[in-house]
């Protein structure tokens, strides 16, 4: 989750200046700020701190990634970014959808990492995993017992949110979570039509 954490604030740096709320290295600065508050309080075992932290941060990079994703069409609407630049922000603004979405849902599925960790086993939550439907004795033959999603499991969510505009094998159950993903997949969907017009317009 930290290495998403720096790789967002890393594509959002890469921007031009004209694409973000102030100087490009500010989510740096800030995410920077916040973090390392945050290990201190888990190296404390400060769930309360932690998760307050982390929503912050959450919060933060939503906000510059949102407000990248607005003024990139707006001024390539109004032709005030051309060429290159359109294809290398959308990519980069591409990477970065997936990467928040993946922290939120990471963050807010079954009460986040820390309610996830006290309980062996991951049997309920807001997404519907494959591993949730296998019986003990799958579990025990593909060495599942007691598994609980990570990172990762969330990215490869976020991941085919984005590319196939809906859940490829894991399935929303709560409306939070539903709402996060149509917002994703109309963030992605927008992308790729601004993408394909200016295409369009070059030929």
């Amino acid at each position: 989750m930290i290495v998403a954490f720096i790789c967002v604030v890393a594509l959002h740096w890469a921007l031009p200046q004209t694409l973000t709320l102030g100087p490009t290295w500010l989510p740096a600065l800030l995410v920077l700020v916040l973090l390392i508050p945050g290990r201190i309080a888990e190296h404390y075992r400060l769930a309360s701190a932690t998760r307050m932290l982390g929503m912050v941060m959450s919060v933060l990079v939503t906000i510059f990634m949102l407000s990248a994703v607005v003024l990139l069409i707006q001024q390539t609407l109004n032709a005030k970014i051309q060429g290159k630049e359109v294809f290398t922000s959308a990519a980069l603004l591409w990477l970065c959808n997936v990467l928040v979405f993946a922290i939120w849902y990471w963050r807010l599925d079954a009460g986040g990492p820390h309610a996830r960790s006290v309980i062996p086993g991951h049997r309920k939550g807001a997404f519907f995993f494959p591993q949730m439907a296998m019986d003990e004795e799958t579990l025990k033959a593909t060495d599942m017992v007691d598994w609980e999603p990570g990172f990762i499991d969330y990215l490869f969510l976020a991941f085919n949110t984005s590319t196939a505009l809906s859940p490829a094998d894991t399935g929303a159950l709560s409306k939070w979570a539903k709402s996060l993903m149509m917002t994703q997949s109309l963030i992605s969907l927008a992308i790729v039509i601004l993408l394909a017009a200016r295409a369009v317009n070059t030929l």
